[in-house]
């Protein structure tokens, strides 16, 4: 058997950290709301004859060539793949993996290739994994490839592709699809790479224990951070991208002030030269410290905020909406 699987990563528009448990359990309303983009993670699985599991990452070199699965659970560079193989208990395979966007972007990078991953074993165990399950188990392998615990929002958009709004209820996770144009998110949103991987780990995680402590300033950032995601979900809806630039400018104004690491004085920089250029607001996709950022600005301003992004350092990624999620396919070897 031999297959192919990709999924798309993700711009976080607002509401990000709200989403891991039990964060938004004591923010009545919490959501997120995100947009698939075609920067994908790819993985090719190849049958094996020998029983051995080989694993390779095209974009690191970094190599695993055991004979069991009991020997993926640690100690060793690919840990988060080894960490899926192990669970679906592979054997006589080859996996090949190659991400689009860079390392440490804040995208959903490693979710989305979790995903890929997760979809490729499920077909090659000949398993219907449904999605619910899917879900589940990226993402508890996830945080055990990491140390702590992850979030619920960036595997939604890997699997489904799209616009939507994740709601974080008491009674479930919801993913709900958003009725924006993806033309008007490509002709306002730029998406650039700092040029500097961030970890979404140790910022998140260090959030996550003081808003849990009890820290009340910590509350009233994600209460406004909620506010914020509630309100720019009609606006998007509503197509006042006016109002979406508001929103925006009002959730880095609170994301940066849930702890020193979240900006830098290279992304503040940037997005400096991208308002002096015509940006309305811009915000760190992820926990923030490095990784991507991205403007929001009027169509007739995006040439000159990508210009002025490059010109400060930054690498613009070109991307597209993408409306699909998880695509798995089987590969016909050529006779």
């Amino acid at each position: 058997m031999h297959l192919e699987s990709s999924a798309p990563t993700r711009i976080d528009l607002a509401g990000g950290t709200l989403d891991i448990w039990p964060l938004y359990l004591f923010h009545h309303d919490a959501q997120t709301l995100n947009v698939a983009i075609s920067l994908r993670q790819r993985c090719w699985l190849r049958t094996r004859e020998d029983g051995r599991i080989v694993i390779r990452s095209e974009d690191t070199g970094a190599f695993v060539d055991v004979g069991h699965w009991s020997e993926l659970r640690d100690n060793h560079e690919l840990k988060l793949l080894g960490r899926i193989l192990h669970f679906f208990e592979a054997s006589g395979l080859e996996i090949v993996t190659r991400c689009e966007s860079p390392v440490g972007a804040g995208i959903a990078g490693s979710s989305a290739l979790n995903i890929a991953v997760c979809g490729a074993l499920s077909r090659w165990r000949g398993r219907d994994v449904e999605p619910h399950e899917l879900l589940q188990i990226a993402m508890n392998v996830e945080a055990q490839a990491i140390d702590v615990p992850t979030g619920v929002q960036d595997y939604r958009p890997a699997l489904y592709g799209g616009v939507s709004a994740v709601e974080l209820r008491v009674d479930g996770v919801r993913r709900v699809p958003l009725a924006v144009a993806p033309e008007e998110i490509e002709r306002r949103v730029v998406l650039a790479y700092t040029g500097a991987s961030r970890n979404s780990g140790i910022n998140n995680w260090e959030i996550t224990k003081r808003h849990i402590d009890g820290d009340r300033e910590i509350f009233d950032h994600f209460e406004r951070i909620r506010d914020v995601a509630v309100g720019m979900r009609a606006a998007l809806e509503a197509g006042d991208w006016d109002e979406v630039g508001r929103q925006l400018a009002t959730e880095w104004t609170n994301r940066k002030a849930l702890a020193p690491g979240v900006t830098t004085p290279v992304i503040d920089g940037l997005i400096d030269a991208a308002v002096a250029a015509g940006a309305v607001a811009a915000k760190v996709c992820g926990a923030g410290g490095g990784g991507c950022l991205f403007c929001l600005a009027p169509p007739e301003s995006n040439a000159a905020v990508r210009a002025a992004l490059a010109a400060a350092g930054a690498r613009v990624l070109d991307y597209t909406v993408e409306r699909q999620g998880l695509i798995v396919n089987e590969l016909v070897p050529a006779v």
